[in-house]
């Protein structure tokens, strides 16, 4: 058994001799970043075409930049732009009020429901969006009136003519509304799985209605995962208004073919209508950056605690929302 003495005389003489060799010592233990010439020159690659692509376009004579500048806000290239937003905006809230309805219809207790729903999401999701898009243009030829009666070939108290009703912008609004709404379903589906069936039962032990339950507790809830695919489904939306060009929906896109198709500058009025989608899709992803940070407070950290802790916090949150 040593004494302290030893014990000290040891620590001298350990602090005296160096580190072994091939051991770094605390104060020289620091990481070091290899050198990666691959990296660096792939990096160098990369930035090389960047600049060479940037130079190209700019001084490409036949890209005519001024024709661009001339019609970037252009009267009429402005009015194909609000075509543009107003049918992103009432086809999404059309596509989301259809995807809650179907959604619930899904996770419905009735057969028939659940088989309506669910032949509706495999019907408009399963064929192309462009082939209803010009199914809803012809629908004439189908329908030649649309009228309000007694159904089941009784008398027409009123009656339209389809193709006065149906213009190009209602065929394009009910085109990708109603597909639209097929994937918003499945998007709401998905969130309102995702709530803990813990929730609902408390707050039907507590004699909430299933109506409240759905508006107070599972909503609220599931608004965290349906907000982020919603955001992407908007700025999806917002190019894929552009086939409703193929059925001269007066939208952005087409303003930009009829201008071209007078002045044979292509390229010219292509860039400019790229240029607005690239504005809009920009405004739309720092809008979804802003929601998805709102819905998300309260979920960044797992609160801890025992199995009757987390049930007593369950049903002081459902008793909150009573």
């Amino acid at each position: 058994m040593s004494t302290p003495v030893d014990r000290t005389a040891d620590e001298g003489v350990r602090a005296a001799d160096p580190a072994p060799a091939g051991l770094d010592t605390p104060q020289t233990n620091r990481i070091s970043h290899p050198v990666r010439p691959g990296r660096w020159l792939a990096a160098g690659a990369v930035a090389l075409v960047l600049v060479w692509l940037g130079w190209s376009v700019a001084v490409n004579p036949n890209l005519h930049w001024d024709i661009v500048v001339d019609y970037q806000f252009d009267r009429v290239i402005l009015d194909g732009l609000w075509v543009t937003i107003q049918l992103t905006v009432a086809s999404m809230l059309i596509g989301v009020v259809l995807g809650v309805v179907v959604a619930l219809m899904q996770i419905s207790d009735s057969r028939i429901l659940r088989t309506g729903a669910t032949a509706y999401v495999w019907f408009f999701r399963g064929t192309p969006l462009l082939v209803q898009l010009i199914f809803w243009f012809n629908i004439a030829l189908i329908f030649p009136e649309i009228g309000l009666g007694v159904p089941f070939g009784g008398p027409k108290l009123v009656t339209w003519e389809t193709n006065a009703l149906v213009t190009g912008f209602v065929a394009a609004l009910l085109g990708l509304s109603i597909n639209e709404g097929a994937y918003m379903s499945e998007i709401v589906r998905a969130g309102l799985r995702a709530v803990d069936p813990g929730q609902q039962e408390a707050a039907a032990a507590l004699g909430m209605s299933r109506a409240k339950i759905m508006r107070r507790v599972v909503l609220p809830q599931a608004m965290r995962i349906i907000v982020p695919p919603t955001g992407n489904q908007f700025i999806s939306m917002l190019k894929t208004t552009s086939l409703v060009s193929v059925i001269a929906g007066a939208d952005l896109l087409t303003v930009a073919q009829r201008l071209y198709l007078t002045n044979f500058e292509v390229i010219a009025l292509l860039i400019v209508a790229s240029i607005w989608y690239l504005v809009l899709t920009t405004v739309a992803s720092v809008g979804q950056y802003f929601l998805e940070r709102r819905f998300s407070r309260g979920f960044g950290t797992t609160v801890p605690g025992t199995l009757r802790e987390r049930i007593g916090r369950n049903l002081r949150f459902v008793g909150s929302a009573r």
